[in-house]
């Protein structure tokens, strides 16, 4: 399977650890570029920061119309909202850039896998199926798809992975119970998941990078 393009920031040479961040629906890898002076703190170790562009594919719901998508739109019901065959083709899409990662002398033990919208839905059903756990997930204004097999699937130790969520209480697009009803399920399945709610609708805030920077330097610590 070919890489994804990936638009990268480092912060300081020879980075310890990666941030692997998955665009929302229609953007690309550029569009969470810019939060990365936002999120950095003082003393936090060198990073790289890996921004991947989804393929583009149509999009039922939009028209059909084709764009960056980490998978199909065909529904707005959170059980059927996303197409499971491009669900699956990204999580060996984004594997494929973890194992890059761990070739480039990061292992999963020092990546923090985030995404905002379908790129955290991604980064939410990957993280908990992996055989080697990440240190950390971050879904932002997003959902678990594929919910009625994540038991089955996720493995023990990718259940113990610490994870953030965040959603907007305004949100039109991903409506905050479909991010509450996912953070439930993670919950009964084990997952220690901290959750944020703010007065947004499909965006972030400062509040929330805030509060994101703060736990990762708990990871960071942890790490």
């Amino acid at each position: 399977m070919p890489l994804l393009e990936t638009v990268e920031k480092e912060t300081g040479a020879n980075p310890a650890w990666t941030i692997l961040w998955l665009h929302g629906l229609g953007a690309d890898g550029h569009d969470f570029a810019p939060i990365v002076p936002e999120l950095l703190r003082p003393g936090w170790p060198a990073l790289r920061f890996v921004f991947p562009h989804a393929p583009v594919r149509p999009v039922t719901l939009n028209n059909g119309v084709p764009m960056r998508a980490w998978y199909d739109l065909k529904n707005l019901d959170l059980d059927q909202r996303a197409d499971e065959t491009g669900v699956r083709e990204s999580i060996a899409q984004v594997e494929a850039l973890i194992e890059r990662e761990d070739a480039r002398g990061v292992p999963p033990e020092r990546l923090l896998l985030a995404g905002f919208s379908q790129g955290g839905a991604i980064a939410l059903a990957a993280g908990v199926r992996r055989e080697r756990a990440v240190a950390g997930l971050v879904g932002l204004s997003t959902y678990l798809p594929m919910g009625s097999t994540t038991k089955a699937e996720a493995t023990p130790q990718a259940l113990a992975t610490p994870t953030f969520m965040a959603h907007g209480t305004h949100d039109p697009v991903v409506p905050e119970a479909f991010g509450a009803r996912s953070r439930d399920l993670l919950k009964t399945l084990g997952v220690d998941v901290d959750w944020h709610s703010y007065p947004m609708q499909h965006n972030v805030c400062a509040e929330e990078i805030r509060d994101l920077g703060a736990w990762m330097d708990r990871r960071f610590a942890a790490g």
